[in-house]
């Protein structure tokens, strides 16, 4: 199993130039269209990591071979730019909606209660001596909550 470590994601935001706060990352997808996309998307293994920075929420991918986090930002939205977030339940995920000045970007979390026995889960694990966690489960809520009141 691979697992990238929180610190390491902020190592790599902090490298790309940007001031990430702590416990304010979650893993995410890019959203389905419809069904069928949903299905299809059920066996892709391209992850992101969406990191809440300063000034910017900044998505980073996980390499689809290796399950290991790259040392690339791939989106860089500025807070300035976003006009709306929507957070709405969507079966066993989060549907998050950032709408900006140009474009909205549709992206997928998955909800914490079973997210360590699904992929994101897995992505995020990390061990504190014979205890098991998850950052992604113990910052979805908080990192929720934020993007809600983003420019509010």
């Amino acid at each position: 199993m691979f697992t990238t470590t929180e610190k390491r994601v902020m190592d790599i935001v902090k490298s790309a130039g940007f001031e990430p706060i702590a416990d304010k990352g979650i893993i995410v997808k890019y959203a389905p269209e419809n069904l069928s996309a949903k299905i299809a998307q059920f066996f892709s293994m391209e992850f992101y990591v969406l990191q809440l920075c300063k000034d910017e929420v900044v998505l980073i991918p996980f390499s689809t071979v290796s399950g290991v986090l790259k040392k690339e930002v791939t989106l860089q939205i500025p807070y300035s730019s976003i006009k709306s977030v929507e957070i709405v339940e969507d079966l066993l995920n989060y549907q998050i909606v950032l709408t900006t000045d140009t474009d909205s970007i549709r992206l997928t979390a998955q909800q914490k209660e079973l997210s360590d026995f699904r992929s994101s889960g897995t992505l995020s694990l990390y061990s504190e001596g014979l205890k098991i966690s998850s950052w992604h489960k113990e910052n979805l809520d908080a990192t929720l909550e934020t993007l809600r009141n983003i420019n509010k």
